[in-house]
């Protein structure tokens, strides 16, 4: 059996974890919250106390944290523990330039690191239907073809450390807008007087289709803001693809009045929600 690590149990990780346990690998993990441990305990993995003992248990470690500060803090916690050889394939959706620090720092002690982020919410890792954008080492890379296949239907590598990071702000830029726009013409439809249901399902078999309309479409048209996603995590995604492009000269109009919306949400409360919330802006 397969020995895997996972560092962080939120809704990803513990969606992570579940594709893993599904396909046959030995999960060790730890998470700071202690009902996220108990709950790995329940689908079959092996809870442990602190990162460290993850990466003593295990010589593929994955992390799945909020931010790259906090993967930066985690890394720095179990770099001692890792033995040489070792890979740490983070999900984290952080500061490129952070996550490229991070695999020079790993490098200097015989560590890979592959910043692995990933396309999709949790409920669709959940069920494997998510693309992992790899960054870093090709050997590495191939070497956890076994994981990848396990938790994504696609996974691609793109460059060197640091790409993965810089395709998932890409993939997030647009998806978030394509979300924001979807709320904005529903709550168009609404002034109307048109039936969104009727609304969203002649959008689907129109040009004017995505995929976004399959996951986050219905919460909308029911009023189901449960959590897939946090939009507060949405909003701190968003401003890292303002802060980047701030480095590089570059104007992102569309993004920066998202970033109003989504902030105006955050301090009404709703940052918890799913960032499906994004309707209530218009609401």
């Amino acid at each position: 059996m397969q020995h895997v690590g996972i560092v962080g149990v939120g809704l990803l990780g513990t969606a992570i974890a579940g594709r893993l346990l599904k396909a046959g690998f030995d999960v060790v993990g730890f998470d700071i919250d202690q009902q996220r441990r108990e709950l790995l305990s329940e689908f079959g993995g092996r809870p442990v106390d602190s990162a460290r003992e993850v990466a003593h248990a295990c010589k593929r470690v994955i992390l799945s944290l909020p931010h790259s500060g906090i993967a930066t803090a985690v890394v720095d916690d179990i770099v001692g523990s890792l033995s040489p050889d070792s890979i740490v394939i983070d999900t984290t959706t952080g500061d490129p330039e952070t996550m490229k620090g991070l695999g020079n720092q790993l490098a200097e002690h015989r560590v890979s690191y592959l910043d692995s982020t990933v396309a999709g919410s949790s409920k669709q890792a959940h069920f494997g239907d998510v693309v992992v954008m790899v960054g870093g080492n090709t050997a590495a890379f191939e070497s956890c073809r076994d994981i990848y296949s396990a938790i994504a239907r696609e996974t691609v590598h793109v460059g060197p450390c640091g790409s993965g990071a810089q395709m998932k702000l890409v993939v997030n830029l647009i998806l978030g807008l394509n979300r924001a726009v979807l709320a904005e013409g529903l709550s168009y439809a609404r002034s109307l007087g048109l039936d969104l249901r009727d609304v969203l399902d002649l959008l689907k078999s129109t040009v004017a289709y995505s995929r976004v309309m399959d996951s986050k479409g219905e919460k909308m048209v029911t009023g189901d803001f449960s959590t897939e996603a946090r939009l507060s995590q949405h909003l701190k995604d968003v401003r890292l693809i303002l802060a980047t492009a701030s480095e590089t000269g570059r104007s992102l109009p569309m993004s920066q009045l998202h970033e109003n919306l989504l902030a105006s949400l955050d301090a009404a409360g709703h940052g918890n929600e799913d960032n499906s919330a994004v309707f209530k802006a218009y609401e």
